[in-house]
Protein backbone atom coordinates (compact mmCIF):
# COMPACT_ATOMS: atom_id res chain seq x y z
CA UNK A 1 0.00 0.00 0.00
CA UNK A 2 3.08 2.05 0.85
CA UNK A 3 4.61 2.44 -2.54
CA UNK A 4 1.21 3.05 -4.35
CA UNK A 5 0.05 5.73 -2.04
CA UNK A 6 3.28 7.34 -2.47
CA UNK A 7 2.87 7.35 -6.09
CA UNK A 8 -0.54 7.87 -6.11
CA UNK A 9 -1.59 10.35 -3.48
CA UNK A 10 -4.62 7.49 -2.84
CA UNK A 11 -4.91 4.14 -1.74
CA UNK A 12 -8.15 1.52 -1.15
CA UNK A 13 -8.14 -0.77 1.62
CA UNK A 14 -11.07 -3.04 1.59
CA UNK A 15 -12.63 -4.39 5.13
CA UNK A 16 -10.61 -2.40 8.09
CA UNK A 17 -13.81 -2.27 10.48
CA UNK A 18 -16.70 -4.99 10.43
CA UNK A 19 -19.88 -3.58 9.68
CA UNK A 20 -21.03 -3.76 13.78
CA UNK A 21 -18.60 -1.10 14.00
CA UNK A 22 -20.01 1.21 11.22
CA UNK A 23 -23.17 0.18 13.05
CA UNK A 24 -21.66 1.60 16.52
CA UNK A 25 -20.29 4.89 14.80
CA UNK A 26 -23.59 5.44 12.79
CA UNK A 27 -25.54 5.20 16.49
CA UNK A 28 -22.73 7.59 18.28
CA UNK A 29 -23.47 10.29 15.27
CA UNK A 30 -26.91 9.96 14.89
CA UNK A 31 -27.64 12.40 17.93
CA UNK A 32 -28.57 16.08 16.92
CA UNK A 33 -26.16 18.45 17.53
CA UNK A 34 -26.20 22.47 17.03
CA UNK A 35 -23.17 23.13 14.63
CA UNK A 36 -24.15 19.78 12.39
CA UNK A 37 -25.35 20.68 8.82
CA UNK A 38 -27.74 19.18 6.51
CA UNK A 39 -23.92 17.95 4.64
CA UNK A 40 -22.54 16.36 8.27
CA UNK A 41 -20.86 17.19 11.24
CA UNK A 42 -17.43 18.72 11.61
CA UNK A 43 -14.71 18.73 14.78
CA UNK A 44 -15.95 15.24 16.34
CA UNK A 45 -12.63 14.11 17.45
CA UNK A 46 -14.57 15.03 21.16
CA UNK A 47 -17.48 11.77 20.48
CA UNK A 48 -15.54 9.39 22.39
CA UNK A 49 -16.41 6.55 19.95
CA UNK A 50 -14.80 8.47 17.05
CA UNK A 51 -11.62 9.26 19.28
CA UNK A 52 -11.57 5.80 19.61
CA UNK A 53 -11.64 4.66 16.43
CA UNK A 54 -9.01 7.75 15.48
CA UNK A 55 -6.53 6.20 17.75
CA UNK A 56 -7.40 2.53 16.83
CA UNK A 57 -3.96 0.71 16.25
CA UNK A 58 -4.90 -0.35 12.61
CA UNK A 59 -5.80 3.24 11.15
CA UNK A 60 -2.95 4.42 13.59
CA UNK A 61 -0.71 1.52 11.15
CA UNK A 62 -2.42 3.15 7.96
CA UNK A 63 -1.80 6.62 9.25
CA UNK A 64 1.43 7.00 10.75
CA UNK A 65 0.68 9.56 12.35
CA UNK A 66 -1.43 11.22 15.26
CA UNK A 67 -5.54 11.85 15.14
CA UNK A 68 -5.93 15.68 14.94
CA UNK A 69 -9.13 16.24 13.09
CA UNK A 70 -12.76 14.61 12.63
CA UNK A 71 -15.62 15.41 10.23
CA UNK A 72 -18.76 13.42 8.83
CA UNK A 73 -20.09 13.89 5.72
CA UNK A 74 -23.57 12.46 4.80
CA UNK A 75 -24.63 12.54 1.67
CA UNK A 76 -28.47 11.56 1.14
CA UNK A 77 -31.15 12.47 -1.04
CA UNK A 78 -32.01 14.74 1.78
CA UNK A 79 -28.48 16.43 1.33
CA UNK A 80 -27.56 15.97 -2.00
CA UNK A 81 -24.59 17.76 -3.62
CA UNK A 82 -21.62 17.95 -5.74
CA UNK A 83 -17.52 19.30 -5.18
CA UNK A 84 -15.89 20.62 -7.59
CA UNK A 85 -12.27 19.58 -8.18
CA UNK A 86 -10.14 21.37 -5.26
CA UNK A 87 -7.14 20.22 -3.11
CA UNK A 88 -7.54 20.67 0.75
CA UNK A 89 -5.30 23.21 2.10
CA UNK A 90 -7.13 24.60 5.70
CA UNK A 91 -5.83 23.23 8.66
CA UNK A 92 -7.02 23.80 11.97
CA UNK A 93 -4.34 25.61 14.53
CA UNK A 94 -4.27 26.26 18.44
CA UNK A 95 -3.57 30.13 17.99
CA UNK A 96 -3.52 32.64 14.91
CA UNK A 97 -0.11 33.66 13.80
CA UNK A 98 0.28 35.48 10.84
CA UNK A 99 3.38 34.33 9.11
CA UNK A 100 4.58 34.10 5.36
CA UNK A 101 3.14 31.39 3.39
CA UNK A 102 -0.11 30.36 5.96
CA UNK A 103 -3.50 31.99 5.19
CA UNK A 104 -6.02 33.28 4.30
CA UNK A 105 -7.33 32.78 8.20
CA UNK A 106 -11.00 31.83 9.14
CA UNK A 107 -13.01 30.52 12.10
CA UNK A 108 -15.36 27.64 12.27
CA UNK A 109 -17.15 26.82 15.03
CA UNK A 110 -14.31 27.68 17.93
CA UNK A 111 -11.48 26.87 15.89
CA UNK A 112 -8.79 28.80 13.61
CA UNK A 113 -8.05 27.38 10.44
CA UNK A 114 -5.51 28.69 8.07
CA UNK A 115 -4.48 27.46 4.41
CA UNK A 116 -1.55 26.29 4.89
CA UNK A 117 1.94 25.54 2.66
CA UNK A 118 2.75 22.18 0.70
CA UNK A 119 5.58 21.88 3.27
CA UNK A 120 3.36 21.36 6.31
CA UNK A 121 0.27 19.58 4.25
CA UNK A 122 2.69 16.71 2.89
CA UNK A 123 2.61 15.81 6.93
CA UNK A 124 -1.18 15.02 6.46
CA UNK A 125 -2.76 11.72 6.03
CA UNK A 126 -6.71 11.33 5.63
CA UNK A 127 -7.84 8.41 6.10
CA UNK A 128 -11.89 8.29 4.89
CA UNK A 129 -13.84 5.19 6.69
CA UNK A 130 -16.90 4.49 4.72
CA UNK A 131 -20.04 4.01 6.76
CA UNK A 132 -21.90 2.81 3.64
CA UNK A 133 -20.94 1.00 0.31
CA UNK A 134 -19.83 3.56 -1.82
CA UNK A 135 -20.88 3.00 -5.35
CA UNK A 136 -20.88 4.58 -8.80
CA UNK A 137 -24.23 6.00 -8.14
CA UNK A 138 -23.93 7.34 -4.65
CA UNK A 139 -21.54 10.44 -5.48
CA UNK A 140 -18.26 8.70 -4.66
CA UNK A 141 -14.79 10.31 -3.96
CA UNK A 142 -13.06 11.16 -7.55
CA UNK A 143 -9.04 11.82 -7.44
CA UNK A 144 -6.63 12.86 -10.21
CA UNK A 145 -3.13 10.00 -8.82
CA UNK A 146 -0.60 11.71 -8.77
CA UNK A 147 -1.59 15.41 -8.51
CA UNK A 148 -0.52 15.74 -4.37
CA UNK A 149 3.19 16.08 -6.16
CA UNK A 150 2.19 19.31 -7.86
CA UNK A 151 2.19 21.36 -4.44
CA UNK A 152 -0.51 23.83 -3.91
CA UNK A 153 -2.44 25.07 -6.91
CA UNK A 154 -4.19 28.02 -8.15
CA UNK A 155 -8.01 27.28 -8.32
CA UNK A 156 -7.72 27.81 -12.06
CA UNK A 157 -4.41 25.21 -12.28
CA UNK A 158 -6.79 22.26 -9.99
CA UNK A 159 -9.70 23.03 -13.17
CA UNK A 160 -7.17 22.80 -16.04
CA UNK A 161 -5.07 19.35 -14.56
CA UNK A 162 -8.58 17.60 -13.51
CA UNK A 163 -9.65 18.11 -17.10
CA UNK A 164 -6.26 16.98 -18.63
CA UNK A 165 -5.91 13.57 -16.65
CA UNK A 166 -7.90 10.99 -15.80
CA UNK A 167 -10.02 10.42 -13.11
CA UNK A 168 -10.33 7.40 -10.98
CA UNK A 169 -14.02 6.61 -8.66
CA UNK A 170 -12.64 5.61 -5.03
CA UNK A 171 -15.27 2.99 -4.92
CA UNK A 172 -15.12 0.83 -1.52
CA UNK A 173 -17.37 -1.91 0.30
CA UNK A 174 -18.66 -0.57 3.77
CA UNK A 175 -16.05 -0.80 6.62
CA UNK A 176 -13.24 0.16 3.93
CA UNK A 177 -10.99 2.77 3.98
CA UNK A 178 -9.87 5.74 0.99
CA UNK A 179 -6.29 6.99 2.05
CA UNK A 180 -5.45 9.78 0.67
CA UNK A 181 -3.02 13.01 0.76
CA UNK A 182 -4.66 16.44 1.32
CA UNK A 183 -3.05 18.00 -1.52
CA UNK A 184 -4.36 15.19 -4.70
CA UNK A 185 -7.27 16.76 -6.75
CA UNK A 186 -10.21 15.60 -5.78
CA UNK A 187 -14.18 16.08 -6.29
CA UNK A 188 -17.63 14.28 -5.99
CA UNK A 189 -20.84 13.90 -7.62
CA UNK A 190 -24.13 14.21 -6.46
CA UNK A 191 -25.78 10.91 -5.45
CA UNK A 192 -27.76 9.93 -8.80
CA UNK A 193 -29.61 6.72 -6.11
CA UNK A 194 -31.25 6.33 -2.73
CA UNK A 195 -28.38 4.81 -1.14
CA UNK A 196 -26.90 7.36 1.14
CA UNK A 197 -22.88 8.09 1.37
CA UNK A 198 -21.93 8.70 4.67
CA UNK A 199 -17.95 8.84 5.62
CA UNK A 200 -16.39 9.51 8.50
CA UNK A 201 -13.17 11.29 7.47
CA UNK A 202 -10.24 11.17 9.79
CA UNK A 203 -6.78 13.50 9.89
CA UNK A 204 -3.57 12.25 10.94
CA UNK A 205 0.05 14.41 11.03
CA UNK A 206 3.12 13.45 11.84
CA UNK A 207 3.30 15.61 14.76
CA UNK A 208 0.86 18.25 16.02
CA UNK A 209 3.68 20.79 15.21
CA UNK A 210 3.33 20.19 11.67
CA UNK A 211 6.02 22.43 11.19
CA UNK A 212 8.14 24.83 13.62
CA UNK A 213 6.38 27.36 16.04
CA UNK A 214 2.92 25.55 14.36
CA UNK A 215 0.97 23.68 16.03
CA UNK A 216 -2.39 21.69 14.79
CA UNK A 217 -5.58 22.45 16.93
CA UNK A 218 -7.45 18.76 17.80
CA UNK A 219 -10.92 18.91 16.54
Amino acid sequence: MRTSFSEDGYALISNVLHPSECDALLASLAAPVAHRARAGERHLLSNPLVRAIANDPRLIALAKGIPFRATLFDKSRNANWSVVWHQDTALPLRARTEREGWGPWSRKDGVDYAHAPAEALRRVTALRIHLDDSTADNGPLRVIPGSHALGVLTDDDVESIAHQRESVDCVTPRGGIVCMRPLIIHSSTRLASPQPRRVLHLEYAESLEIVPGMTLAVA
